[in-house]
């Protein structure tokens, strides 16, 4: 008796310990709560951030061909002027004094000319009544042709002196707005190495262009096309639109961040915006419009034990790393999600995923309007307070990471 006393005993205590174990397990299972997101309908934009610069679509720099003194100056910052209009004049007292001086090269040169040409003639006729030998007519021929060629170089002197004195006036090469004036009255222009810049003028500012830097992972979704809006610190509460016009395939490279840069259409008819002013851009890369749509953190979302992962065809979907999912041409994206049902039990649905933004998703199918997708799990650790480790995030309240996410 005593023996069988002694086998029932640990049973029993199995037994108990067992229905402990259990019942503890199934109570820590109700501490579980969820957090949810309502399925609805409507638009959701796919948008990228950026900043940039504003500028002029076409600016020329105004310069000078000539070294001088300033003498006059016709036009001053932000003066409209036209095409061929006197912009500035440099004293002309020494290029003057070289046409006057190119002039009379030129008429030493033609007197040497008819020096030659008569002594030519002379020597033609000694020649022919053999009265000179040939060599003192080739001589005399040779004077001729060499006077002759001075001529010409003479009257390309005169040309460049005049065309130098024509260049004392500085007129615009185009019909726009001066934006920056360089020089004033009495200084010195000097154009021996590089042409000095005088005047900067913008040909139409009621058209200009946004040069926005965009991330390099952002910029495989713009397109040209695209619809940008941005506002500047000048205007803080006004919103300006634009069209993606150009994407440079030329990086930029600062400080080992790849950036591109994407020009921007902008209408300025308003005449608000200014060359330089930095902007910020808002670039919509994509639109579905009346859709069903829920919060994204519901693919991110797993309950505890299963893998931390949504797949599309064998392959990787969810990066943990990564805040959007963009789907590849027309291939479909399948993630899982759950769905609170009518007992207030979690419950596995696989969806259709199509547009998708760091805060929604597109359902395609899988839900419809009106379900409760749960977006994050908050379990309470109240029952097992030794288990809390102050320096591990994954194990404090609210805590979490990809998969978990608690407190989504």
């Amino acid at each position: 008796m005593k023996k069988k006393l002694i086998w029932i005993i640990p049973i029993i205590l199995l037994g108990l310990l067992s229905f402990w174990f259990f019942t503890g397990t199934s109570k820590k299972s109700k501490n579980i709560e969820f957090r949810t997101a309502v399925v609805t309908k409507g638009d959701i934009v796919r948008l990228v951030n950026a900043t940039g610069t504003l500028e002029a679509v076409t600016t020329v720099q105004v310069g000078s061909q000539v070294s001088g003194t300033i003498a006059a100056l016709y036009a001053d910052f932000n003066d409209r002027v036209q095409k061929g209009q006197l912009l500035a004049q440099l004293d002309t007292s020494f290029l003057a004094a070289q046409v006057a001086e190119a002039q009379a090269n030129l008429a030493k040169a033609n007197a040497a000319l008819n020096e030659s040409k008569r002594a030519l003639a002379r020597a033609e006729t000694l020649y022919s009544a053999n009265l000179i030998s040939s060599a003192e007519y080739d001589k005399a021929l040779a004077n001729y042709e060499t006077s002759l060629a001075g001529v010409e170089g003479a009257k390309a002197a005169v040309t460049r002196a005049k065309t130098n004195l024509a260049y004392a006036k500085i007129v615009s090469p185009i019909s726009g707005t001066v934006i920056s004036r360089n020089v004033d009255v009495g200084q010195t222009v000097a154009a021996s190495l590089n042409a000095p810049t005088l005047f900067i003028i913008a040909q139409d500012l009621s058209k200009m262009r946004l040069l926005a830097s965009v991330d390099e992972a952002d910029i495989g979704q713009i397109a040209v096309g695209n619809q940008v809006t941005f506002s500047v610190d000048a205007f803080p509460e006004r919103v300006f639109k634009g069209e993606v016009e150009q994407i440079r395939l030329a990086p930029v490279t600062v400080q080992n961040v790849v950036t591109y840069t994407v020009v921007i259409g902008v209408d300025n008819s308003s005449g608000k915006l200014m060359p330089g002013m930095t902007a910020t851009v808002t670039i919509e890369t994509a639109r579905s419009n009346d859709v069903l749509k829920t919060s994204s953190a519901a693919i991110r979302v797993r309950l505890p034990g299963e893998e931390n992962k949504a797949t599309t065809s064998g392959r990787r979907l969810v990066d943990p790393a990564k805040q959007a999912l963009i789907p590849v041409g027309d291939q479909k994206v399948k993630a899982s999600v759950y769905v609170v049902n009518s007992k207030k039990q979690p419950e596995k649905r696989e969806i259709e995923i199509g547009l998708i933004t760091p805060s929604e998703i597109e359902i395609k199918s899988g839900l419809t309007l009106g379900d409760s997708v749960i977006v994050g799990i908050v379990q309470d650790q109240s029952t097992k307070p030794n288990q809390t480790n102050p320096f591990n995030p994954m194990s404090r309240p609210g805590g979490g990471g990809f998969g978990g996410r608690r407190g989504i």
